[in-house]
């Protein structure tokens, strides 16, 4: 079964229809072993694909395909040079194209089968894929041919990053780090000092960058990769993330809550106390002193002083698993999750009160539209709303008892909710009523989005993308 993954600052798992919520160090294995996995799997289901509209079927009014099927295989990473134009990769050797901001996605031959684990563009036209058995392929003219390229290793890359058409690195099991600055007609292997497996890369210039991963392993280059220098972390612990404010100021997290920081370019890492021992999988500073660190059971840390002070912006008030969050502004937010978890912030997320929801059952998404207006949706066909920021939310009929995964309102009134069995839901009225919608698909949808009452997109199961222009047409 598909999988379809967004990635921006944060993590999250589209689908998940039945509200299974795997701990990341789930992820983090399937993501270590994820080539030797997909690539059995490619042997024991390459003639069990699903099939879609390709079939012949008339498409639904309101709703049609966005990503049209069949493409059955699972989507690992994804590059975007831009708001339109972006490339995706998976199993199966599968390369997607897009040239409208996902509105349509394009098949590309990539020549062969192998799993694409990384993708890097440089621009429009250039990128390089990378994946399982050392493979390589490029293309110069926006993927309308993909060429293989020689890497000079068997060894499973996950990732790869160019800083411009000739410049790149790649990474990958027991410590492989390959290098290019000839578009990659020549991949010369750097020398790692490591065989440990490489999770995390931050460069903060063209030259210097840092990569993390097994055992505490932290690497450094200020060559542009043609040296990599092993750095004393202090810790055997996985670290999972890495980000740097400048060259020389950095921060890595990682497993047990650890928090590792330099201001000397990594000559000396020292540990901060973090406040916890959920796993910590990303971190990310947009200056040396002011960063964010999310985890395992929606633990979410705030520094302003580059970690001498890591604060809980959930302010210790849950334990609970959070799936869900909404900011109508940069001060009021909203975030939901198990057992009918409500939190809401009004100083941008310094403190973070629970609300009553008078549920126990998963919350799983949350949409407001101001202030004050929000709905939140979850299991057995729950639909919360709210009228007062949350101080009091009231359920509404949803007529289904499947479970709802996701919500999107434009305004106060006009709003979506999609779930598992293809269920979308449309309201025109905050909620008074809810209607059922056709979407032409029994499969589980994950994600909705409208960016105007009329115009909106679903995503889910199986490679599905749905698209209305007509707010789902009845």
């Amino acid at each position: 079964m598909v999988q379809i993954y967004r990635f921006s600052a944060n993590y999250q798992r589209l689908s998940n229809p039945h509200g299974f919520r795997p701990t990341f160090l789930t992820h983090l294995i399937m993501s270590f072993l994820i080539g030797a996995t997909l690539l059995l799997a490619l042997s024991a289901c390459d003639g069990d694909k699903p099939t879609g509209p390709g079939n012949g079927k008339t498409q639904p009014s309101g709703w049609f395909w966005q990503n049209p099927l069949p493409q059955g295989n699972s989507l690992v990473s994804v590059s975007f040079i831009d708001a339109s134009i972006g490339t995706a990769v998976g199993e199966a050797g599968t390369i997607l194209r897009t040239t409208d901001g996902g509105v349509s996605w394009m098949i590309q031959t990539s020549g062969m089968t192998k799993v694409l684990l990384g993708v890097s563009f440089s621009d429009a036209n250039t990128g390089t894929a990378v994946g399982a058995a050392g493979t390589i392929v490029r293309t110069t003219d926006g993927g309308a041919n993909w060429v293989s390229q020689t890497s000079g290793t068997t060894q499973l890359l996950r990732g790869v990053s160019f800083s411009d058409a000739n410049t790149g690195t790649a990474v990958g099991r027991a410590g492989t780090i390959l290098r290019t600055t000839d578009g990659g007609t020549t991949w010369t292997s750097q020398t790692s000092g490591t065989t440990e497996g490489l999770l995390g890369l931050s460069f903060s210039d063209a030259n210097t960058g840092t990569a993390v991963g097994a055992a505490g392993t932290i690497l450094r280059t200020t060559d542009d990769g043609a040296t990599w220098v092993s750095q004393i972390s202090g810790t055997t612990k996985f670290l999972l993330g890495v980000s740097f404010g400048n060259a020389n100021t950095g921060t890595a997290v990682g497993i047990d809550g650890t928090i590792l920081r330099t201001t000397d370019g990594g000559a000396t890492w020292t540990s901060q106390t973090s406040g916890t021992t959920n796993v910590l999988y990303g971190v990310n500073f947009t200056d040396a002193i002011t960063g964010t660190a999310v985890g395992e059971n929606g633990i979410i840390l705030h520094t302003t002083d580059g970690g001498a002070i890591w604060r809980t912006q959930r302010s210790g008030r849950t334990l609970e698993d959070l799936f869900g969050a909404s900011f109508s502004d940069a001060n009021n937010g909203t975030a939901v999750g198990r057992n009918g978890t409500i939190l809401r912030t009004t100083d941008g997320g310094a403190t973070w009160v629970i609300q009553p929801s008078g549920m126990t059952s998963i919350l799983s998404s949350v949409s407001f539209t101001d202030s004050a207006t929000g709905t939140a949706v979850g299991e057995f066909g729950a639909i919360l709303h709210t009228a007062d920021g949350g101080a009091t939310w009231t359920s509404q009929s949803s007529g289904t008892t499947v479970f709802l995964s996701g919500v999107s309102f434009t305004n106060a009134t006009n709003g979506a909710v999609v779930g598992s069995n293809g269920t979308i839901l449309r309201t025109t009225d905050g909620g008074a009523t809810w209607t059922s919608q056709t979407s032409g698909t029994i499969r589980g949808l994950s994600a909705v989005s409208f960016i105007d009452a009329n115009t909106g997109t679903v995503v889910g199961t199986g490679g599905t993308i749905l698209r209305t222009t007509d707010g789902g047409g009845n």
